[in-house]
Parts: structure tokens; C-alpha cells; sequence
């Protein structure tokens, strides 16, 4: 197929079935009449042109493990309640071959999140079926990297769908329609609302069991989505969380929940580079959890009192505080207890002349000139990240282009973090609320699904180095969602030994993998 053969705004689109022909063209044409538009109007919103989707049967071995399958690459469009188009977005399908029911496998929706990032590190770095060789704690060095078929894809008991959200990848608006149309928390999970239903519609896939696995926003995304999707009719199996976020405000400058949430994670990351000195000898798991104690028992509601707080006792905490996360006392005490997320990742290897990393706190780089960059730049550089993206990248093109076969003239977008999020409407009503909270708590939706369809079980999984998403927060935002024994009970938590994206470690990998494969195969 010629890959410079362009779709018509109207025509064929990217989905799994790859066709939508005559009778979609004609009623199309049909919509602009009936409501009184010309084909030429420009008013009316039209899709933008998109290569062909490309269909490639594939061979995964692993071991004396073998199996085929399809990947499809290409666009699936968007449309209104009546029609009108809002914008066409990409995505990457993996399905099994030769399965006699296919109603019988499950499907699987995934994505990353930002908002601003395509699907790329949970694809080629965590769950398809090609994967780039990690290093682990270290850095993947430059090009020719090691791509392999991934001997824990998800491919093994779902097919999979990534999809790119709107103004990522190749995914955008159709001409006309505005970007708040989908750059913010409810309008973004209707969007991929609409995304499923279409696969769902061209498919035919309706039958089969559905889930959903988002990663960081995703999470957040996941969370409003599988409500949305209730609401529309389309019943959820199982949401894997993996790096979970949803209750927002402890993001908020100055907001003590934050400081509680965090210090487990830096407890574990000042063990990892032999800076704190509690729980000598416990196991790594024993000092998550004592430091998770210390900071909801002790830190908590001291953080309460603010200045009201005893001058002795805040310097008694200060101490046990310097003992768990290996910071100076005396900077935890001018600090009042308050330790932020910058002051914590240059201080803890300052003597070394080292800046530990935010997603993964064991990456670490060297200090930036002082003259160069300040503190205040630190947020925005991340060996973590830096560590991983160029070698995904790399692999994601690779895979498309020269296995798949799937070629778009356009840049393919990875990250676009810098424009979306500005944007970004954090505004949510949450379910059975009366008016839009300023920032989202989407744990209520959660509540509001699993209360409604309580057969639906949640996977959260976590790193216990991730300072992005530390552990402690789903725990303490998922408490609150108050439901019966028998609905909690398909709630199930894992933590690993690991940051933000678990698939770069190896053996918490192989773990993970397993525990997520066991989740599926519940349902079997």
C-alpha cells in the first residue's frame, strides 16, 4: 500500500478493521445537508488527512514460547453525539491470531498520560510485544539499542490498544475544533470515551472483556474513564493503575499532605544510597511501611499545628526525620518539618555533587552550574526520564516504520508537555457532585464505578523510589472511598522495587508482570 495515499477527511480511518467505506461517506454527506451546510462550508468541522492504516501479521518468540499476531497502526476518528467530527487519534493494535472466540479475549486499552505524553514508554518500554533492553538504575547508553520481543508483554493474555491522547503522537483535532475540547480532566476521559466505543463499534468487540491500563495521568484518566464508559453502557473487567495519582490538591504548593505522602519514598531512596540510618536491618519493605507509620501517626499532625507546635517537639521529630530520609536535622528543623521535593533530591547526594532524579529517585546526574541553572530550574530536568526516552523513541519509530510498516509525513509528537499542560483544565466534577472542584479528586469516580459495577477489580502498582507518584498517595486517596468489605475487596495494591515506569528494572518487572498477568487470568 503506498504510504503517501492520504485518507479523505470523511473516509477511511485507523481502526482495527481498517475500513469504513461508501455507506460512512454517504452519511456523512448527509449530516452537512441536514444541517443546512454546504461540503465547502468551513464552519463545519472536517477531519484532517491521515495515511492508511497498515495491518502486519508479526511472530513473537520467546524461549520455546511462540506466537502470531496483527499490528495495526493507524487513526481512529472522534465524532459528537451528532456526528460532528472532533478530531482522529492514533493508535497501535495488537491482537492475537488464530483465536477461535474472539469474543473470548480480552482487550486491553492503555496509554501514558502527562497530560502531554503519547503512549510510547508503556508500549516499547512496559507491555507490547516489542520492547527496548533496559539497564535498569543506569542510563540506556546511545544507539544501536537492544529491541527484543518482550517475554512479559500483556500480548500474552490480551490484545492490546495504544492510544495517543489529542495533541500527542500523530492524534489531533479536526479542523476547527478548539483545544479545550479535550485538554482537560473530563473532557479528555470523554474523548477516549468516544475512542473506545468506536474500536469497540468497528471491531464488533462489544463481547469481549474490557479493561483498561493507564499509567501516571493515566491513572487519573483511568479513574474518570472506566465512570464515563459505566455511564455510556460499556461495563469495565479490570483497571490496572500503574504510578497512580488521583486525588490532586496534595500537589498544591504548601499542601502538608504532600509532605506525608513523600516521606516514605525518601526514606527508601535514602537507604538505597546508604544516607539513612532507621530500621537497620529490616527489610526494605518493613522501613516503607514504618516510615509510611511514622509520617501518618507523627508527622501528620504535627504538620497541623503549624507554629503552635512545641518548639522541643518538632526538634524530637526533626531527629527521627534526619534518621529516615539521611537529611541534616537542622535542615529538616528550619524547614519545620516541611521537607519539598527539590530541596530533598539535591541535598541527599549534595556532598557527591549529585541531583537524584524525580520519576526514579536512584537515577541520578551532577549538579548544574550554579551559574547555569538554579534550583528553581530542577523540576524540569530529570536524569530519570532523560535515562529512558531517547532509547524508546528510537524503538517506537523502529517498530512502526520498519516492522509495522506504517508511515506519517508529520513529526510524531512523544512529549508536548510544554504546551498541553499550561492549558490543561484541572477543573472536575466528580461524581454526584453538585458543582466542578478547582482541582480533581477522581477517587469518588472510582467509587462511584466500582459501587455501580461491582464485579470491576483495580490493580494499583507502584515503585517505591517515585517521587512523582509516591505509593503512600493511592493508599491514603483510595481509603477514602468508603465502600462495603465486598466491593474493596477488588482493590488489591503491589510494590516494587523501583520508580515511576517499574518496567525499566528488570526483576521488579518480572514480578510485576506476573502479578498483572494473575489479575487478568481471574477473570478467566
Amino acid at each position: 500500500m503506498a504510504q503517501d495515499e492520504y485518507q479523505d477527511h470523511d473516509g477511511q480511518d485507523g481502526s482495527a478493521d481498517g475500513a469504513r467505506g461508501a455507506d460512512e461517506r454517504r452519511h456523512c454527506t448527509y449530516r452537512h445537508h441536514h444541517h443546512g451546510e454546504g461540503e465547502g462550508d468551513a464552519r463545519t468541522p472536517r477531519f484532517r488527512k491521515h495515511p492508511k492504516a497498515v495491518s502486519t501479521a508479526l511472530t513473537w518468540t520467546c524461549g520455546d514460547e511462540t506466537f502470531a499476531y496483527t499490528a495495526t497502526a493507524g487513526h481512529v476518528n472522534i465524532r459528537e453525539d451528532d456526528g460532528t467530527p472532533i478530531g482522529s487519534m492514533f493508535c497501535l493494535t495488537y491482537a492475537l491470531d488464530g483465536v477461535d472466540d474472539p469474543a473470548s479475549r480480552p482487550v486491553t486499552f492503555a496509554f501514558n498520560g502527562g497530560p502531554g505524553s503519547a503512549s510510547v514508554p508503556i508500549n516499547v518500554g512496559g507491555i507490547g510485544p516489542r520492547t527496548v533492553v533496559p539497564n535498569g538504575d543506569r542510563r540506556i547508553g546511545p544507539a544501536p539499542f537492544q529491541i527484543q520481543d518482550n517475554p512479559h508483554t500483556l500480548l500474552r493474555v490480551s490484545d492490546v490498544v495504544f492510544i495517543d491522547a489529542i495533541g500527542t503522537g500523530w492524534s489531533d483535532f479536526a479542523e476547527g475544533v478548539k483545544e479545550e475540547r479535550a485538554w482537560g480532566v473530563d473532557k479528555d476521559a470523554e474523548c477516549f470515551a468516544r475512542f473506545v466505543e468506536a474500536w469497540l463499534q468497528r471491531t464488533g468487540r462489544y463481547n469481549s472483556p474490557l479493561y483498561l491500563f493507564g499509567e501516571s495521568y493515566g491513572t487519573t484518566r483511568n479513574a474518570v474513564l472506566c465512570r464515563v464508559l459505566e455511564e455510556r453502557g460499556v461495563a469495565l473487567n479490570g483497571v490496572v493503575m500503574l504510578s497512580a495519582l488521583f486525588d490532586w490538591a496534595p500537589t498544591m504548593p504548601g499542601n502538608d499532605a504532600n509532605y506525608v505522602q513523600l516521606f516514605p519514598t525518601y526514606a527508601a531512596i535514602a537507604r538505597y544510597f546508604s544516607k539513612g540510618t532507621a530500621c537497620a536491618g529490616a527489610s526494605d519493605d518493613d522501613l516503607f511501611r514504618a516510615a509510611a507509620d511514622f509520617a501518618e501517626d507523627r508527622l501528620a499532625p504535627a504538620l497541623l499545628k503549624g507554629d503552635r507546635l512545641d518548639p522541643a517537639v518538632e526538634d524530637g521529630l526533626a531527629a527521627e526525620m534526619s534518621a529516615f530520609i539521611g537529611l541534616p536535622k537542622a535542615l529538616i528543623a528550619r524547614r519545620h518539618l516541611r521537607v519539598e521535593l527539590t530541596d530533598f533530591r539535591c541535598e541527599l547526594l549534595h556532598d557527591e555533587g549529585l541531583v537524584c532524579g524525580r520519576l526514579d529517585g536512584r537515577f541520578t546526574f551532577d549538579e548544574g552550574n550554579f551559574l547555569q541553572t538554579s534550583r528553581e530550574g530542577v523540576p524540569e530536568e530529570d536524569p530519570a526520564d532523560a535515562g529512558m526516552s531517547a532509547a524508546w523513541a528510537a524503538a517506537w519509530h523502529h517498530v512502526v516504520a520498519n516492522e509495522i510498516g506504517y508511515r506519517n509525513h508529520n513529526p510524531y509528537i512523544q512529549g508536548n508537555y510544554e504546551k498541553i499542560g499550561p492549558k490543561w483544565d484541572h477543573r472536575h466534577r466528580s461524581a454526584g457532585a453538585l458543582y466542578e472542584a478547582n482541582e480533581s479528586n477522581v477517587a469518588y469516580d472510582l467509587a462511584y464505578t466500582m459501587r455501580h459495577n461491582p464485579h470491576l477489580r483495580v490493580l494499583v502498582l507502584g515503585g517505591r523510589y517515585d517521587l512523582a507518584t509516591p505509593f503512600l498517595g493511592p493508599i491514603e486517596d483510595l481509603s477514602k472511598m468508603y465502600l462495603s468489605d465486598r466491593v474493596r475487596g477488588n482493590l488489591s495494591y503491589r510494590l516494587y522495587d523501583a520508580g515511576h515506569m517499574i518496567y525499566v528494572n528488570p526483576a521488579a518487572y518480572e514480578r510485576m508482570a506476573s502479578d498483572v498477568e494473575e489479575f487478568y487470568r481471574a477473570d478467566v
